[in-house]
């Protein structure tokens, strides 16, 4: 399958054409409409902040985002509660996806909160985070399944993780000598496939730029259900 990437110029209107979308369904909607929650697109990515009673609601919003065609992915930093979402930035070298987001690096920087080696695990306990951003680092592990069950781990049931890699049909993916590993949608749709011993992915979005593979993956409980056949066919073959 073959992506078109968009210009500088067309990425800037269709962020003001999903953004103007977005609020009309939150005005409208009579499942989101009372919910106090705004949102930005950048590069087809939604930007949500604000407030919501329970993970119910935040899901409910999270999916009816996802579910407008050209969005790439569905950020948060709501408020569950009144409680502030626990976030990891893995990888995060000196530019951390969130002010406020817990980095972790090999090496040492003003956005680097731990200092880690991600080939040996993630130095934090189960069930403690509520995301993880890992951009642009998996293409850089030769073993990165191992990485993935330890973001599963750390995360707590219903967690979201979220991946970007380059597309491997794009020159970023084969331009930087240091890429081990080649992404495509179907990458992700094999992560979900894959039993792993900390537990299942469930693709709540994945979606490719031209450029970029997309992938917000929830951490999935031992009872949940398999995700349906019309679900996966938004996103893979």
């Amino acid at each position: 399958m073959f992506y078109t990437e968009f210009s500088h110029a067309r990425h800037r209107l269709h962020d003001g054409y999903l953004s103007a979308v977005a609020a009309d369904l939150l005005a409208t909607d009579p499942r989101l409409r009372d919910l106090d929650v705004e949102v930005r697109f950048d590069g087809g990515v939604a930007h949500l902040t604000g407030d919501v009673a329970d993970d119910d609601q935040l899901r409910r919003v999270r999916e009816a985002l996802g579910r407008l065609a050209g969005v790439h992915g569905v950020w948060d930093r709501v408020r569950v509660a009144g409680r502030n979402p626990v976030i990891l930035d893995i990888g995060c070298g000196e530019c951390p996806q969130y002010p406020g987001n817990i980095g972790l690096d090999q090496r040492p920087g003003k956005a680097v909160s731990v200092v880690a080696d991600l080939r040996n695990g993630l130095p934090v306990r189960d069930g403690s985070a509520d995301q993880i951003f890992a951009v642009h680092v998996l293409e850089h592990l030769t073993d990165y399944l191992k990485l993935l069950d330890e973001c599963h781990r750390v995360l707590r049931p219903g967690g979201v993780l979220h991946v970007l890699s380059p597309w491997w049909r794009h020159v970023n993916a084969v331009a930087d000598p240091t890429h081990l590993r080649f992404f495509d949608l179907q990458t992700i749709k094999g992560i979900c496939q894959q039993p792993a011993p900390a537990g299942r992915w469930y693709p709540q979005h994945a979606s490719c730029d031209g450029a970029t593979v997309f992938a917000d993956l929830v951490a999935a409980r031992a009872a949940d259900p398999e995700p349906d056949p019309q679900h996966l066919a938004r996103f893979f073959d």
